[in-house]
């Protein structure tokens, strides 16, 4: 019992960390209704240091940012990053993001 209380306390962290990606579209209102990632939330580039911290607090929590070619995205990042947070991905434009996700639903 003892083995299992302690390999449970020391594998906990792992779970607790394991926090769930964030995706990021920085285009714009009208890029973004005219065709998104369905888990995306739609923060132009040029707003995402306000508005970020709203929808994540936890700044190692993994962003997944995308735009049309990944310059607006690389953009964002780098803002985000100024901000503190530690686990931010430019995944490019729109198709990319579309095929990281599936990638990652299918693991």
């Amino acid at each position: 019992m003892k083995v299992l209380a302690t390999l449970m306390m020391a594998l906990l962290p792992m779970f607790a960390s394991a926090a769930e990606p964030v995706w990021i579209d920085v285009r714009t209102a009208g890029e973004f209704n005219g065709g998104h990632l369905a888990a995306a939330t739609n923060i132009p580039h040029g707003e995402v240091s306000e508005r970020v911290p709203a929808l994540v607090e936890d700044k190692d929590t993994p962003l997944y940012i995308y735009c049309r070619s990944g310059n607006r995205a690389g953009i964002a990042k780098r803002a985000l990053e100024a901000e503190g947070y530690t686990n931010v991905k430019n995944v490019g434009g729109l198709s990319d993001a579309e095929h990281l996700f599936a990638e990652m639903q299918a693991q």
